[in-house]
């Protein structure tokens, strides 16, 4: 029997993915499996890199669930991906993020990166319907992860364009333990704590069975924005203020909604004597003699030079960010069982694991503004309120001519700071019910691995509305009685009538949106020797994936007739889908030949043909070549694609007039800026086309990689891969922005009558854009005797050289971005790596690390943007973030295994960042892309054996 030889070489070489190597017995998993912590890499080095993360590595780490251990990889990028990046208002694009963490390997986005349990799919998020939720994977039970750094979509089709994460659970377990762990910070907030429990008996090899169950409890606690000191938004000094004057003590507006005390139905404020500014967003307390903006906590003077809004000088504006939640609370329940028999050569098996995780979104209390959909007249602040004397006359002080104006109501912009911080709870479920064999199948002369799997998984999503949220009617309604009071000073507290008021328009409970996915997949390979050659056997294989792919998305679940508008509740009611689905097959081939003694290629194919837009085909090639013991050179080609997600397909399609006066016809006016007195240059205001288009097409990869593993002694090896990927046909929604400027590429998207007027703009998903992303990844390990024990150390690194876009392949790239700030996607840090010792000695072990994220060229607020001011202790450059962790192990009791551990030992704060987004204020004064915000924490584990 070749078993053996097979599964060294499929070892060998890398290029048949961690899963099928899963189905060699166990016996001779242990000879050729990849492991991270070994020195001796340079023959188990493949044509691919791949990383290996342990269990005890992850321990030793104090990592415990999937979001944590994704953070910590060189090879992740920096997207809005993890629960602190995404903690703010999102819009409907982006309701996926509510409660997910996705992975984003290599910078090309959570929904290119492959995730897998055992190899196999499970359901992507039921939200958004796009990338899998790294919290339902059931970590308690998980063995290890393995880490592809590689496009792989010839070995497992769509998203695999990043690479590949393949969660590994333990088999052939057998015993009892119970874990226990807590991290605790050392400032209070964003606690984690977590209590598993996993079990197994029966063997394999000696009793023909194996059955392993674990469960486990999660829990992340909140961490507020006002319990670090580092969030404050009031540092002009440094470039950076609060976009935003709906403050707790409210800002006067002027508006066209009616007449108010600042001007009779216009927008257009009272003028400053002695000025040409006309002002609005006047605060009582800024003007001349005023408390000052700072006298009520979390206000500061709003900062008209950065944001070069000469109009808001007189204004006040609140901290958003301290209100934000730097941590989103999580409660994650999940359990995996799986039992497993052998009968004669084969394995059969049953696996299934549910998840049930709960996230609790929490930002910043509403703002009420005047306007013509929410609150109009009918909410002003009457002449018969408390405070209308003091604030009509404090701004008639300053602005005489109001004086006719007197006893008229108050238009205004507040912060209901009784209303209390927005809160979205969203609740998801998953799971996976799968089943399968593996086992030697002989045809004629040949013998063969078989391996073939049945599996349903779904996740379903919900987001409901918690506090903060209030129907718009009746808090407009409520304000316009005037016994709601937006103009109390800092300590004074609302009378209990208008608590009252405010409670009673609560929409807490109101069911937000939801989706469900459901994938339904058939499996089946077939692999093993078909040829001898002078340089060894050459190996084959081939398979088939049969899949079917469902999703489902609820807009506003209330009656039609009974849906009372919510103020700023993100409704997504146009793009409810019914249940969709598409069917999809595949079959591929992969084959290994062994050149030479020294060199190997391996060449795979894969054909997928989806139900909707038709088949791509996908090849690969790599190869392995090793001269000497001590030296290894591989690399790859491949090509790859990711079908367009079912929202990008089946959205539905809404027209929106353009709203401003500026645009005109780019076909008639050179530059689209509308202008009266030149001919063909009128105002226009055509209909916007956004949402889905059935007929998207998938998006498209073209990769490489190139690579060399060193070994000059037994102790000591480095590696170096270069790779490039190349995206094209990425699916996007174009801003009319990049339409305007490159209007000679996308006149299909301008719409015109038979006479030629432009009616519309079509700014729905299109095949489009093309990105580069150039990387270099190196690392070195090395380990030796010291003190009786062994010592161990090393480093990874990640560095990206190139990271470019162009919105169509006839349009020129837009400059690098690789070190700049961007709003939105990955922020692409030049270099990150992270560092280790380490050392064991009995029953002692111990870890020192270094985690590393280089800095980037910051965000400018308009007004330095402009060089209309220089603040005194303004950089253009974010800091590096830099820390160091340290654990240690102690194996000496009977059964027990206790690991304490310190994370951020010196206390890094996360670098200053003019993070500011006026839409989100998620990150404000700090980038949690990037850095975390818990500081200083202790992390303790014990992990007890009763069997």
């Amino acid at each position: 029997m070749k078993l053996k030889k097979i599964a060294q070489l499929i070892a060998l070489i890398g290029a048949v993915s961690p899963a099928l190597a899963q189905d060699v017995p166990q016996q001779y998993i242990q000879r050729v499996e990849i492991t991270g912590s070994s020195i001796k890499r340079i023959a188990k080095e493949g044509a691919l890199p791949v990383e290996v993360i342990s269990r005890k590595q992850l321990e030793e780490q104090g990592i415990v669930n999937a979001e944590q251990l994704i953070a910590s990889l060189n090879v992740n990028g920096n997207g809005s991906d993890n629960l602190a990046s995404n903690a703010d208002v999102t819009s409907g694009s982006q309701r996926g993020n509510n409660g997910a963490s996705s992975a984003n390997l290599r910078g090309q986005g959570a929904d290119s990166t492959l995730v897998l349990l055992n190899g196999r799919r499970v359901a992507p998020h039921g939200m958004k319907g796009s990338a899998v939720d790294l919290n339902s994977i059931p970590f308690a039970a998980v063995d290890r992860v393995e880490v592809l750094k590689d496009g792989a979509s010839a070995i497992y089709g769509t998203d695999a364009i990043g690479g590949v994460i393949n969660f590994i659970l333990k088999k052939n377990y057998k015993g009892l333990e119970a874990q226990v762990f807590t991290d605790v910070t050392e400032a209070g907030g964003g606690e984690i704590g977590r209590l598993q429990v996993t079990g197994g008996f029966g063997d394999l090899s000696e009793q023909g069975y194996n059955f392993l169950f674990s469960a486990a409890t999660n829990e992340n606690k909140a961490l507020r924005g006002s319990q670090r000191d580092f969030v404050n938004t009031f540092q002009p000094d440094r470039g950076l203020s609060v976009d935003t004057r709906g403050a707790p003590h409210a800002n006067v507006f002027a508006t066209s909604l009616g007449d108010t005390i600042l001007s009779r139905r216009s927008n257009t404020g009272p003028v400053l004597p002695g000025t040409n500014i006309a002002y609005s967003g006047i605060s009582i307390l800024d003007l001349p003699g005023g408390a000052g903006c700072a006298s009520v906590d979390g206000m500061g003077a709003y900062d008209e030079k950065l944001w070069d809004t000469p109009s808001a000088g007189l204004g006040c504006a609140y901290d958003t960010g301290r209100a934000a939640v730097l941590q989103q609370p999580v409660k994650n329940d999940n359990f995996v069982a799986r039992g497993t028999v052998r009968v004669g050569n084969h394995e059969l098996f049953a696996e299934a694991f549910g998840s049930n995780t709960e996230v609790a979104k929490s930002f910043s209390p509403n703002q009420v503004s005047p306007s013509a959909s929410t609150f109009d007249a009918r909410s002003f602040y009457p002449s018969t309120g408390a405070a209308y004397n003091e604030v009509f006359n404090s701004i008639a002080k300053v602005f005489p001519s109001i004086e006719a104006n007197r006893g008229l109501p108050i238009a205004y912009r507040w912060r209901c700071m009784e209303c209390g911080n927005r809160e979205i709870v969203t609740e998801t479920k998953a799971g996976r019910l799968q089943l399968g064999a593996d086992g030697p199948l002989a045809i004629g002369s040949y013998a063969f691995d078989y391996k073939v799997g049945l599996a349903r998984s779904f996740s379903e999503s919900e987001s409901a509305l918690g506090t903060g949220y209030h129907y718009t009617a009746a808090l407009r309604d409520a304000l316009g009685t005037g016994i709601i009071n937006p103009f109390l000073k800092g300590g004074a507290t609302q009378s209990q009538a208008a608590l009252n008021l405010i409670n009673s328009a609560s929409a807490a409970g109101v069911v937000l949106y939801g989706g469900k996915t459901v994938l339904t997949a058939f499996d089946a390979a077939l692999s093993g020797e078909i040829y001898n050659l002078p340089a060894g056997p050459v190996l084959m294989a081939v398979g088939t994936d049969i899949r079917k792919e469902e999703y489902k998305f609820n807009g506003d679940r209330r009656e039609a007739a009974a849906r009372p508008a919510i103020l700023n509740a993100a409704f997504d009611d146009a793009n409810a889908l019914p249940n969709v689905s598409r069917d999809i097959k595949a079959v591929y081939a992969e084959v290994i030949v062994p050149v030479t003694k020294a060199l190997e290629i391996n060449l795979a194919v894969r054909r997928d043909n989806y139900s909707g837009f038709g088949h791509t085909v996908n090849p690969k090639a790599s190869f392995r070549y090793q001269p000497t013991e001590q030296l290894l050179f591989r690399g790859s080609y491949n090509e790859g694609f990711r079908a367009p997600a079912f929202n990008q397909l089946f959205n539905n399609v809404t027209e929106s007039p353009y709203a401003g006066k500026d645009l005109a016809d780019p076909a008639k006016c050179p530059g689209a800026k509308a202008d009266s007195a030149k001919p063909g240059c009128e105002s226009i205001t055509p209909v916007i086309f956004t949402g889905g288009k059935v007929s998207l097409g998938p998006e498209t990869a073209k990769q490489g990689t190139v690579g060399v593993v060193f070994e000059p002694m037994r102790n000591f090896s480095v590696n170096l891969d270069v790779w490039e990927i190349r995206r094209y046909d990425t699916i996007k929604s174009v801003s009319l922005s990049d339409m305007l400027a490159n209007y000679g590429l996308f006149t299909d998207q301008f719409l015109r009558d038979p006479s030629g007027a432009l009616f519309a703009v079509d700014q729905r998903w299109v095949n489009a854009g093309e990105t580069v992303t150039r990387g270099l990844e190196v690392g070195a390990r090395t380990s030796g005797k010291i003190w009786d024990g062994a010592w161990t150390a090393g480093i990874d690194g990640s560095k990206l050289l190139e990271k470019k876009s162009r919105p169509l392949p006839g349009a020129e790239f837009g400059k690098s971005e690789v070190g700049l700030f961007t709003f939105t996607g990955d922020l692409g840090l030049k270099w990150k790596h992270t560092a280790y010792v380490g050392f064991k000695k009995g029953d002692w072990s111990g870890l020192f690390q270094n985690v590393y994220r280089h800095g980037y060229t910051d965000q400018v607020l308009p007004g330095v943007a402009s060089g209309k001011v220089t603040p005194s202790n303004y950089d253009a450059k974010v800091d590096p973030y830099s820390i160091f962790h340290t654990s240690v192990s102690y194996a000496g009791f009977k059964n027990l295994t206790l690991t304490a551990g310190v994370k951020n030992i010196f206390d890094e704060d996360p670098p200053f960042a003019i993070t500011y987004d006026g839409n989100t204020g998620a990150g404000s004064s700090w980038e949690p892309r990037v850095a975390d915000p818990r500081g200083r924490s202790f992390t303790f584990t014990a992990n007890y054996k009763f069997l």
